[in-house]
């Protein structure tokens, strides 16, 4: 089955037998809209102009997700960065749109229940391993040293980003991630884009825990 990037990150965020994410969503939402954007770069909808994200073609993609975003950057008619559109984009409601779109196609199963017989939580465990496993397969090797596609430098580079790399693949070379999340891969206009569109990520992540933790300390 055709999967997005973002819904191949959230695959590869979940546990496989207990479906629980392995990292916040805190790191988590901000990956996410940067994959989705990330992803109308590779099909060549949005580019980077003058450090602005600009439209570059409107015609719809065929996934509900992808179509959306792309509608609301037509629809805003400015030219603004990267972070702008991950701030905008990033939410547990796209989380959870995805991950439900993803157990209604049989890859994941959702598991509602309360912890401590109280707190009302959902898993996410996997029901097809399939197609984390192509996924998982694509990765390692890139990760390996064969040479990325666009689709799996964008994945690795979020991965990255999201501070999930080392946990989905515990082995991988830290320089090997650390040179496709630069966008060594290419050195083209969409490389260009999406080396933006992850360093808005990852500033958002990093803005994010830096609140959190702060919050906590205080508290």
């Amino acid at each position: 089955m055709k999967v997005t990037i973002a819904e191949e990150l959230l695959l590869l965020a979940y546990s496989e037998d207990e479906g629980k994410p392995l990292v916040g969503a805190v790191q988590l939402d901000p990956a996410l809209a940067g994959a989705l954007l990330a992803e109308l770069a590779v099909e060549g909808r949005v580019e980077l102009s003058d450090k602005k994200l600009v439209l570059s073609g409107a015609e719809p993609l065929g996934d509900d997700e992808l179509d959306a975003v792309l509608a609301r950057v037509a629809e805003d008619g400015k030219e603004r960065k990267p972070a702008w559109w991950v701030q905008r984009l990033q939410s547990a409601k796209l989380r959870n749109r995805l991950l439900t779109r993803l157990a209604q196609a049989g890859v994941l199963s959702e598991q509602r229940g309360k912890v401590l017989g109280l707190f009302p939580v959902t898993r996410w465990p996997e029901a097809d391993p399939g197609v984390e496993a192509e996924v998982r397969e694509r990765v390692a090797s890139v990760l390996g040293g064969a040479d990325p596609d666009a689709r799996t430098a964008v994945l690795i580079a979020i991965m990255h980003a999201a501070k999930l790399d080392r946990k989905a693949f515990p082995g991988a070379s830290k320089e090997r991630i650390k040179e496709i999340a630069e966008g060594a891969w290419a050195a083209d206009a969409v490389a260009k884009t999406i080396a933006a569109i992850n360093a808005a990520a990852m500033a958002a992540i990093t803005a994010a825990t830096v609140a959190a933790t702060t919050t906590s300390s205080s508290g």
